[in-house]
């Protein structure tokens, strides 16, 4: 992001809050409250739309404004290195990010370098922290090893970076890999497929988060990558890839997040993902939003699967997970067409909400050849 693309988010989000207050009356309001307001006008549901998103992402404006205003101090201060053509990032250290062949770059060194970077210490505490210590959270697995690869710079990953960060996962032991990245292009996607058809091969899980536009995924118009398909809609060339949209905390019509990207062909299942506490570098904890968040809800399903079933396969353990989910008996609605509700079936694959209950049931009958998947 931008100085000029901050300074419009401030604007948008400083309209669209002055909106709800004028529509709900009152100065001051809860994140719910924008779902009491009831308006035909098409503008009106995207602005409410977006001020929703904002919320479910930050939990609070005061919170998104004071982080813009920082972003906005930097960006005043430092070079845009986003929009200089001749800045070369990857000199330094002697790369080239679009010849595959060349990877002797980066370093073992997992610590991060500044506080900002947290977002994979937040992701690793929903997969496996402490549950037995009485600080923070609780991880969803209480029987897991963390291998911390960072293959995403600031902005964009290079597909050279997940094709080679996939492959060393694989190389080095890791049964699940937990994805928090996506993007709409993949110049060198081929590399990425190989590397997700080489996780195959070796029974690993990818777990990829669906992304946070809020779209379908279905939609020509909306790629993502990474993802299990060569072709739009086409079919699913790996049978290792579980790619998982968000949910937010409450239960009924808004239950899906709504940043949260969609798909019935491209979203297989649904884990919370909103307003998530995890763990924060300097034993800090923090509420996060994002798809990032479901994602490694799931991830730790699947690594508490195989502490105790460890003979599944992959193709298995994710077939375990889509299937043993809770089925929503009603309809919700998206940000990106509120005046049309639709199903979980309608939005993903499995049409299901993910269950570590059900999935360690189910998984018990598939080891003891009780159930053939």
């Amino acid at each position: 992001m931008n100085l000029a693309q901050i300074q419009e988010l401030k604007t948008t989000i400083s309209f669209a809050d002055f909106t709800a207050q004028q529509l709900l009356g009152k100065p001051a309001y809860e994140p719910e409250d924008l779902w009491t307001i009831k308006s035909d006008n098409e503008e009106t549901q995207e602005v409410l739309g977006f001020l929703s998103s904002i919320l479910a992402m930050s939990g609070s404006l005061d919170a998104i404004m004071e982080d813009l205003d920082e972003a906005e101090k930097y960006y005043g201060t430092k070079a845009n290195y986003h929009l200089n053509m001749e800045f070369d990032g990857r000199k330094p250290v002697g790369d080239n990010p679009y010849d595959l062949n060349d990877f002797q770059y980066g370093n073992g060194n997992p610590n991060i370098l500044v506080k900002d970077e947290s977002h994979g210490t937040h992701v690793a505490g929903i997969i496996g922290a402490d549950r037995n210590n009485g600080i923070g959270i609780r991880g969803v697995a209480n029987n897991v090893s963390i291998m911390s690869i960072r293959a995403v710079p600031d902005g964009d990953e290079y597909d050279k970076d997940i094709a080679l960060g996939i492959r060393y996962a694989v190389d080095n032991g890791a049964r699940i890999i937990n994805a928090s990245f996506g993007k709409a292009f993949s110049p060198n996607a081929e590399w990425v497929y190989e590397a997700l058809e080489y996780a195959a091969s070796k029974d690993v899980l990818f777990v990829h988060a669906a992304g946070n536009d809020g779209l379908d995924l279905d939609d020509p118009d909306n790629p993502n990558f990474p993802n299990d398909h060569k072709f739009q809609n086409g079919q699913e060339f790996v049978n290792n890839v579980i790619t998982v949209g968000a949910l937010g905390s409450q239960y009924g019509p808004y239950m899906v997040a709504p940043f949260s990207n969609y798909g019935a062909k491209n979203v297989d299942v649904f884990a919370p993902g909103a307003q998530i506490n995890s763990t924060m570098p300097g034993n800090e904890y923090e509420f996060q939003s994002g798809t990032s968040m479901a994602a490694p809800a799931v991830a730790g399903v699947a690594a508490l699967i195989w502490t105790y079933y460890p003979k599944l396969t992959a193709a298995q353990v994710k077939k375990i997970i889509m299937e043993s989910g809770l089925e929503v008996p009603v309809q919700v609605i998206l940000r990106s067409n509120p005046s049309q509700p639709l199903t979980l079936q309608e939005i993903s694959k499995s049409g299901k909400i993910v269950n570590a209950y059900n999935a360690l049931i189910l998984a018990r009958q598939v080891a003891k050849g009780k159930v053939k998947l």
